[in-house]
C-alpha cells in the first residue's frame, strides 16, 4: 500500500506535466486539485495500516501539514472568488451585446461600451486583489520543496509515515503553486528538485521544469495566468472593437447602424463561449477545494480518534 501511494503520486504528477494542455488551462487545474485531494485521502487510509503509536509526534506533523493545506486552499478560493466576480461582469457585457444585436442603436452602443468597460475594471480589480492576496496569504505559507533527500534516515520514522508526509508536502506544494499561480499570481518555488534517485522526486523535477518553461513563455508576472480568463478578456476587447467599427462605419456613411459583416455577432458568441467555460471551470475548482477541505476536517478527526483509542 505504501508503494501504491508513491506510484499514484508519481503517475499523477507525470500526467499533469505531460498533458497536452498547458498548466494554466482549467482542465489542468482541475486535475491538479483532484490529485491533491486524492493523495491526502490515500495517506489517511494508509495510517491505519502503519501501526503508529497513539499520541505520537506523527499526529502533530500531520496536523501541521494539513493546517498548511487548509490555509492555502482558503487563499486559492479567495482568488477564485475574484474570477467569479469577473464572470458576472463579463456576463453583463454578453447581455448588452445581445441587446445591441437585437436593436443596434447609439443607445445600445453606449450600453455595450459601459458594460465592457465595467468588465475590464473588474478584471483589473481581480488581478490587483489577487496580487495582494498572494503577498499577504500565500507567500507566508512557504509553499516550497523540502530539500531533504528522500533517502534521509529521518524520513523512515514512524514506520514510514514521515516519508509519506514528506512526499505529500512536496507534491502538494507544487500543486498548490500551480493553482495559486493561475488564480492568485503567486510565484514559483524558490527551491528545486534535481530528480536524483528517481521515483516521485523525478516526477516533481519534471513538473517543476514544465512550470518554469510556462513561466518564461506565459503572461506577465503579477497577473492572473488562467488561460480561459485571459481569453475571455481578449474576446471582450475584440467585441468592443467590432461595435466601435460598426458605429464608425454608420457615422461615416450616414447610414443605419447594422452588423454588416456579422463581426459583432461572431465576437459576441466568442465572448459568451469563453465566459461560460470560465464560469463552469471556476465553479468546478471551487467545488473540488470545498470537498478537499471537508476531507481535511474528516481526516483530522479520524486520526485524532485513532490516537485516542
Amino acid at each position: 500500500m505504501v508503494n501504491a501511494f508513491f506510484t499514484t503520486l508519481a503517475r499523477g504528477l507525470d500526467e499533469l506535466s505531460g498533458g497536452g494542455a498547458g498548466l494554466s488551462s482549467l482542465p489542468a487545474l482541475l486535475r491538479a486539485a483532484a490529485l491533491l485531494r486524492g493523495l491526502h485521502s490515500q495517506l489517511t487510509l494508509l495510517v491505519g495500516q502503519l501501526h503508529l503509536p497513539p499520541g505520537g509526534r506523527w499526529l502533530d506533523e500531520y496536523m501541521d501539514e494539513t493546517a498548511r493545506l487548509w490555509d492555502a486552499c482558503l487563499a486559492v478560493k479567495l482568488g477564485l472568488a475574484a474570477v467569479e466576480r469577473y464572470c458576472a461582469a463579463a456576463s453583463c457585457a454578453v447581455a448588452a451585446l445581445d441587446d445591441w444585436l437585437q436593436d443596434p442603436s447609439p443607445l445600445s452602443t453606449r450600453q455595450v461600451m459601459r458594460a465592457i468597460s465595467a468588465s475590464r475594471r473588474e478584471a483589473m480589480a481581480a488581478e490587483e486583489e489577487n496580487r495582494a492576496l498572494s503577498e499577504s496569504r500565500i507567500a507566508p505559507l512557504s509553499l516550497q520543496l523540502d530539500e531533504r533527500r528522500a533517502a534521509d534516515a529521518r524520513l523512515s520514522g514512524f514506520n514510514g509515515f514521515r516519508g509519506l508526509l514528506y512526499a505529500l508536502h512536496n507534491a502538494s506544494s507544487l500543486l498548490l503553486l500551480i493553482l495559486a499561480g493561475r488564480a492568485c499570481a503567486a510565484g514559483s518555488p524558490r527551491s528545486s528538485a534535481d530528480g536524483a534517485g528517481g521515483g516521485f522526486m523525478a516526477s516533481i523535477a519534471k513538473l517543476q521544469k514544465r512550470m518554469a518553461e510556462e513561466a518564461c513563455d506565459g503572461a506577465a508576472a503579477g497577473t492572473i495566468r488562467m488561460d480561459e480568463f485571459r481569453s475571455a478578456r481578449a474576446a471582450a476587447e475584440a467585441a468592443r472593437e467590432e461595435v466601435e467599427r460598426a458605429a464608425a462605419a454608420a457615422a461615416a456613411g450616414g447610414s443605419k447602424l447594422i452588423d454588416g459583416d456579422g463581426g459583432v455577432k461572431d465576437k459576441a458568441e466568442e465572448l459568451k463561449a469563453w465566459v461560460e467555460v470560465l464560469r463552469a471551470g471556476t465553479d468546478g475548482l471551487v467545488c473540488q477545494l470545498d470537498d478537499f477541505l471537508d476531507d481535511i476536517v474528516e481526516g483530522r478527526k479520524e486520526l485524532s480518534d485513532l490516537c485516542s483509542h
